[in-house]
């Protein structure tokens, strides 16, 4: 019973992250542009959902996105609950993802590593 539950989570999970793609396409609001889901995460019980979101506008630092999807969540929330039929639509609460922020800083510090190695080796062959 439990691993069907689980299994009927990740499934509105996943319907939830593909109807919210579309609906952000409608929202008006210039500060949502650039807005992509990267996650979304479904209670037991199917009455909340965290909605984590990724900036890819370089001016924004994703906190104009929140206040934008925080304006619209409304209308965002009517329009999920047209396209998808569950007893009630779950409530949405929109996140920052910093997940991408932070790999790309890993990246950064390992490409720095290896061009110090780099740099340090062909010091020692100088010797």
């Amino acid at each position: 019973m439990a691993r069907d539950n689980i299994k009927r989570t990740a499934r509105v999970a996943s319907l939830l992250r593909e109807v919210l793609t579309e609906v952000l396409r409608l929202v008006k609001d210039p500060r949502v542009l650039g807005t992509s889901i990267t996650d979304v995460e479904v209670t037991g019980d199917l009455r909340e959902a965290k909605v984590f979101i990724a900036s890819f506008d370089e001016r924004s630092s994703g906190k104009d996105q929140l206040a934008g999807l925080a304006a619209a969540s409304n209308f965002i929330r009517r329009e999920v609950g047209q396209r998808i039929h569950l007893r009630s639509t779950p409530s949405l609460s929109f996140h920052l993802d910093t997940s991408l922020a932070y790999g790309a800083r890993i990246e950064s510090l390992l490409r720095d590593i290896r061009k110090s190695d780099t740099n340090v080796s062909t010091l020692d062959d100088e010797d």
